[in-house]
């Protein structure tokens, strides 16, 4: 009998969580933004008229295919160009019209998932 009223002292201490990350899902593949998932699509429908596999005159970078888009964020300040407000000269696309935030932050979070293919 002695022993029956330490039980519900064990059985609370041995079912206790000592960490928080135990707790949390772990990030799963498909929060991770990818070009093909996601940026290509960005790409061709904001992009590509201008910057096609032959850009048309006055650009001088093409964006047509995956490793093209990761160097020009990599070397060209992609993210920089259409991360400008509305008016500035450099805005990219250049029809002066700034590409919805949301679109911006999609790219912005290929980035910082590591340019993934």
């Amino acid at each position: 009998m002695k022993y029956l009223k330490f039980l519900p002292i064990f059985l609370l201490f041995s079912c206790s969580n000592n960490s928080e990350d135990d707790l949390t899902e772990p990030t799963s593949l498909a929060a991770i933004t990818t070009y093909n998932n996601d940026v290509r699509a960005i790409i061709n429908a904001n992009c590509i008229n201008c910057h096609g596999a032959t850009p048309i005159p006055g650009t001088s970078l093409s964006l047509d295919t995956y490793v093209k888009v990761r160097d020009a964020v990599l070397n060209n300040n992609l993210l920089g160009r259409i991360s400008l407000p509305e008016g500035n000269s450099l805005l990219m696309p250049q029809s002066g019209q700034r590409l919805p935030q949301n679109t911006i932050d999609k790219i912005n979070d290929w980035n910082s998932d590591g340019l993934l293919e």
